[in-house]
C-alpha cells in the first residue's frame, strides 16, 4: 500500500505552561530580544518533545516543533511566525507608530503600494465584521522600522530550534522548521534602503543564514510567505493582475537568491491568503499568481486547499504544467473553521491531488498553522482526521 506522508503548516497549540512562561519573559533594552533562562530553555525542549510525540499519535509523519521556539515580540502582537524575525535581525528600531493605522514606507515603481493593515479592501467591504472581531495586533502602539543595514543575529536561537527538534526525531524520520521568507519579513517600515527591492534583498541575504543552518542540519526549511498572495488585498486601488505579478516576482526572486545552492528537496514554500478569520472576498485567485509562485526554486509548495474560499482551485493545478520534481503539500484540514473535517473528506481532497501529480508527490497538510487560531482540542481532532484520511487515501490510490 502506498503511504501518504502527512505534515502541518507549522504552528501548533502551545501548552498553558509554555504560554505562561513566554508571558513572564522580559525584553532586552532593544525592545525586541526576549531574555531566556535555563529553566525556560528546558521547558521549551520538553514541550517540543511532547508536541512531536503527539503529532505521531495523530498520524503526522513529517513532524515539526510547533514553532515553540519562536516567541512574539512586544513590537507587535501579530504572531510568532512573523515577529520572531525581529529578534533575529539587526538594523531595526521600534518607532512610536501604529503600523495598522499608517502604511509602511515604500518605494515601489508606479502605483503598486501596500496600504495600512486597517485599509485592506476586505475590511472596507465588511467593516462591521472586522470591528466585531479585532485582528490580532490591531492594538499595537509601536512597530519595527528598518533604520540600518539588516543583518542576521539569530544564530543561537536557530541552533536551539534545530537541537530541540533533532533530539526528538527517530532514525529515518524527517522533520521541518519554519522560517519567514524575505518578502514577508520586509513588511515593516523602511527608512534606510533606497527602494523596496533593496530592502527585500537585504532580508534575503540575512535570512539565508537561518535557512542554511536548518538545511545543513538535514531538516526541511519551510519558507512562510503569505505576502505572495495576501499582499493583493492590501493594495488600494485593486491592481491590474500583470502589475501584481511583477510586484510578486520581486519577492520570488528574493527567495531564489536566499536559497541558492541549498538542497532543493529540503526547501518548502508555504503560500496562503492570510490566516485571519474573515470573509476573504478580495483574495487574489490562485490562477493569477501560480505562474509566478512556480518560479520559486523549491522542492515542495504548501498551500491552502481545504479553505472554502480556495478549495475549488484544485482544478488550477490540474490545468497547470507542474514541474516533474515538485512535491505538492495541499492543506486538507482548515484553520478557518471549528468544524472537524470528516476523514473521508480529507481522503477525497488528498486523492484529488494524487490524481494530478501522483501519490508519491503529495504530502497532506493543514491549510495554515493551527496554534492560536482554533481551540487546541479542535486542532488535535483535525490532525487525527488528517492522519485517518491519509490512511484511507493510501488504501485507494
Amino acid at each position: 500500500m502506498t503511504e501518504i506522508t502527512t505534515t502541518t503548516a507549522g504552528s501548533l497549540p502551545r501548552t498553558q505552561a509554555l504560554i505562561d512562561a513566554n508571558r513572564a519573559r522580559t525584553f532586552a533594552d532593544d525592545g525586541f530580544t526576549l531574555q531566556s533562562s535555563p529553566e525556560f530553555t528546558e521547558l521549551t525542549a520538553q514541550a517540543v518533545a511532547d508536541v512531536v510525540a503527539r503529532q505521531r499519535e495523530a498520524g503526522v509523519t513529517q513532524v515539526g516543533d510547533g514553532e515553540f521556539g519562536k516567541a512574539m515580540s512586544n513590537a507587535v502582537d501579530y504572531g510568532a511566525w512573523w515577529s520572531y524575525s525581529f529578534q533575529r535581525a539587526s538594523g531595526l528600531s521600534l518607532t512610536e507608530v501604529n503600523a495598522f493605522n499608517e502604511p509602511p514606507v515604500r518605494s515601489e515603481p508606479g502605483r503598486i503600494r501596500l496600504t495600512s493593515f486597517l485599509d485592506r479592501r476586505d475590511r472596507q467591504l465588511f467593516p462591521a465584521v472586522y470591528a466585531d472581531a479585532v485582528e490580532a495586533g490591531a492594538t499595537a502602539t509601536a512597530f519595527p522600522t528598518t533604520t540600518g543595514p539588516i543583518a542576521y543575529r539569530g544564530h543561537a536561537a536557530v541552533a536551539s530550534d534545530i537541537a530541540n527538534l533533532k533530539a526528538t526525531l527517530r532514525d529515518g524520520e524527517q522533520g521541518f522548521l519554519t522560517a519567514i521568507a524575505p518578502g514577508s519579513a520586509s513588511r515593516v517600515r523602511n527608512e534606510y534602503y533606497a527602494t523596496d527591492e533593496e530592502h527585500i534583498f537585504a532580508w534575503a541575504d540575512a535570512l539565508r543564514e537561518e535557512y542554511k543552518a536548518i538545511t545543513d542540519a538535514g531538516l526541511i526549511v519551510q519558507l512562510d510567505d503569505p505576502s505572495l498572495a495576501e499582499n493583493f488585498d492590501q493594495i488600494n486601488p485593486e491592481p491590474a493582475i500583470a502589475d501584481y505579478q511583477a510586484f510578486t516576482r520581486i519577492r520570488v526572486e528574493a527567495i531564489n537568491h536566499a536559497i541558492a545552492g541549498l538542497p532543493k528537496e529540503l526547501v518548502r514554500l508555504h503560500v496562503c491568503w492570510g490566516s485571519w478569520h474573515g470573509p476573504h472576498t478580495t483574495d487574489v485567485a490562485l490562477a493569477d499568481i501560480l505562474p509566478v509562485v512556480l518560479e520559486a526554486n523549491v522542492g515542495s509548495i504548501s498551500f491552502e486547499a481545504g479553505n472554502v474560499r480556495h478549495e475549488h482551485e484544485s482544478g488550477v493545478w490540474a490545468q497547470t504544467s507542474v514541474p516533474d520534481d515538485l512535491v505538492l503539500v495541499p492543506g486538507v484540514v482548515s484553520h478557518a473553521t471549528n468544524v472537524v473535517e470528516h476523514p473521508e473528506l480529507v481522503a477525497q481532497r488528498i486523492e484529488r491531488f494524487a490524481s494530478i501529480v501522483g501519490a508519491d508527490r503529495v504530502i497532506a497538510s493543514t491549510d495554515c498553522g493551527l496554534g492560536g487560531r482554533i481551540h487546541p482540542d479542535i486542532a488535535w481532532a483535525k490532525l487525527a482526521s488528517l492522519g485517518e484520511g491519509a490512511r484511507i487515501a493510501a488504501s485507494r490510490v
